[in-house]
């Protein structure tokens, strides 16, 4: 999907924005020049090893450590979520990215039926998969879960405005379930078709992401 989504641009200098554990920057290599961004010092160096040939920098997605319009794509996958400022960080992807770069977002989508980061209870976080949070009024939603955003279709768009970005595709999309496959193939893969088919329909509204190509004006 990111792929398609990128079209020649992934033969371009990418930037994968909120690497983590470098798992699609080491997919990312074939690239000609690959680049990741973490904040975390062990997720990093962990990123360094994993994709060798990218160069894995650590720095907060509201101040990238590049010059503007470098990067002919960029991958922002769950991140910004996570950030203290969602409206600045993507700015600054923008900036980065080069008159007529992409960018490939998926943020957590607030209709689907869990919130996968867990909650704030009692005075601590409890990780897993909470039901029916997101549901909640937002005031309340965010009290459960402080430590992460999720978002409505015109949260991403908030994201945008007044930037110079042109929204190309965007659709909520259910997940892969890699780690599902990995545990029980077949039961795994059968999910992920039937919930890829559903995409198609309007139940989409229950996938797990928000799923949007923009690219730089």
């Amino acid at each position: 999907m990111i792929l398609a989504a990128a079209g020649d641009l992934a033969l371009g200098r990418i930037l994968d924005n909120g690497c983590g554990v470098g798992e699609y920057l080491a997919r990312l290599t074939a690239a000609r020049a690959s680049h990741g961004v973490e904040l975390e010092a062990d997720r990093a160096e962990q990123a360094a090893r994993r994709a060798p040939r990218a160069a894995v920098l650590r720095a907060q997605g509201e101040s990238l450590p590049y010059a503007s319009a470098v990067f002919d794509l960029i991958l922002s996958h769950e991140v910004l979520e996570h950030v203290a400022d969602d409206r600045a960080a993507a700015a600054e992807i923008l900036r980065v990215l080069r008159p007529g770069g992409r960018l490939v977002l998926f943020v957590p989508n607030r209709g689907y039926p869990f919130e996968t980061h867990g909650l704030y209870w009692r005075g601590r976080y409890r990780f897993g998969n909470v039901p029916l949070i997101n549901y909640l009024p937002r005031r309340w939603r965010d009290r459960l879960a402080p430590h992460v955003r999720a978002y409505g279709a015109p949260d991403v768009g908030r994201l945008f405005e007044g930037l110079p970005a042109r929204v190309v595709d965007r659709r909520v999309v259910f997940g892969a379930y890699d780690n599902v496959i990995a545990r029980w193939p077949h039961i795994g893969r059968a999910v992920r078709r039937l919930l890829q088919r559903l995409e198609r329909t309007p139940l989409r509204r229950l996938g797990l992401s928000h799923f949007w190509v923009v690219e730089r004006r």
